[in-house]
């Protein structure tokens, strides 16, 4: 970004370093062990093999230009407003061709963006999906009833025969970037497939998956090194989403027990282990600290707990079950790490001791830094 090769930089909001990629790096090293070195010993960061072309979901959103022609862009939270962009350095080079092939597509069957002014229009966004098996295009409309968008879906699957999945969402709620609970397949399936680390994951529109595959495999590979897994471990995954670590840990525990508050990312949790043969993982529909509470007072155990909590970090009740529950190991897998640093003040206080700090640069050209911590009971 250092180069302004991005024309859109402080427009959309997308990136925040206007450096180039080795001082990215340099500037996260710097942020983890200023906030980190405390706690332990601070590895550099696992840096991207590909810091362009990363995101492998997309949202865009539309609008009619005064020409009249359909334009394409990034939604601006700061004011709800839309900053135009044709094609944008971190999306995946598929997603970007889908959204360049759609734009027409849309006036010729009159499927226009949606104008929260007028109340005309029907498009709200789309969400693009990449996985290692296929591309769903997700099509977030304001009605159930689209006449042409079979049609649509039809012929861009010719100009983009990589599309596997077409999928309508229908939202009536006016939340920007959000989907509704109604979807239509307008081509081939409800979900997309990844292959990570050795297994499966379905991934429907609703499902959360992280947005950089290979970034992903490095943070993962780090975690299961960090838990110290062995075959008669127990096991529990604590904000498991869709189930992702839990089921790549399963073929080397002994028992692992997912729990998630959102119930639709349970269902796909379950899915996928069914996808994988996985025998001994339980995932639960519930918030992770009330959860790891009940487990705590009815006397369970467990050797291992992984914890891959929201950017807001775990809740205060969650450590309080944590430390009363005491497993000999914890791996918190962390997405912000500021919040990281306030969870490990708690921890550390409880006995915890750092022995691995990992970042993980999973967003370049942002500020963001995904960690891996592993602490050992002491």
């Amino acid at each position: 970004m250092a180069e302004n090769t991005c024309r859109c930089f402080k427009k959309c909001g997308g990136c925040q370093l206007a450096m180039s990629y080795d001082e990215q790096l340099v500037y996260k090293n710097r942020k983890a062990a200023r906030l980190l070195s405390r706690f332990g010993k601070v590895k550099p960061i696992l840096a991207a093999d590909e810091p362009y072309r990363y995101r492998s979901k997309v949202q865009t959103v539309y609008k009619t230009a005064r020409s009249g022609e359909i334009v394409s862009g990034v939604f601006r939270s700061s004011d709800k407003g839309m900053t135009v962009i044709d094609d944008c350095m971190l999306e995946d080079r598929r997603a970007s061709e889908v959204i360049r092939q759609l734009k027409p597509l849309l006036g010729s069957f009159r499927i226009n963006p949606y104008n929260p002014k007028t109340g005309k229009g029907v498009l709200r966004h789309t969400l693009i999906r990449v996985g290692s098996k296929g591309v769903m295009l997700v099509l977030v409309v304001n009605r159930a009833a689209v006449p042409n968008a079979k049609g649509l879906a039809e012929v861009l699957v010719k100009k983009c025969p990589f599309v596997t999945s077409v999928v309508l969402n229908v939202n009536q709620n006016g939340m920007p970037l959000t989907l509704g609970q109604q979807n239509k397949v307008l081509y081939g399936s409800a979900y997309v497939e990844d292959e990570l680390c050795g297994c499966v994951f379905r991934i429907s529109p609703q499902s959360f998956y992280q947005v950089n595959s290979s970034q992903t495999k490095k943070l993962y590979e780090t975690a299961i090194e960090a838990s110290q897994i062995e075959k008669g471990s127990r096991l529990i995954d604590a904000y498991c989403g869709t189930g992702t670590i839990g089921i790549i840990c399963e073929k080397h525990a002994a028992a692992v027990a997912g729990c998630e508050l959102n119930e639709e990312a349970v269902r796909d949790a379950r899915i996928n282990a069914k996808l994988n043969k996985c025998e001994n993982i339980t995932f639960y529909s519930a918030d992770a600290g009330k959860f790891m509470t009940e487990l705590a007072r009815s006397g369970e155990n467990a050797d291992i707990v992984m914890m891959d909590p929201p950017r807001a970090g775990a809740s205060r009740e969650f450590l309080a079950a944590l430390c009363e529950l005491r497993p000999k190991r914890v791996v918190y897998v962390s997405c912000k790490i500021e919040t990281l640093a306030r969870d490990m003040v708690t921890l550390s206080k409880a006995g915890y001791k750092a022995d691995i700090i990992q970042p993980v640069d999973m967003f370049p050209h942002t500020t963001g830094i995904e960690t891996v911590v592993g602490m050992t009971l002491v």
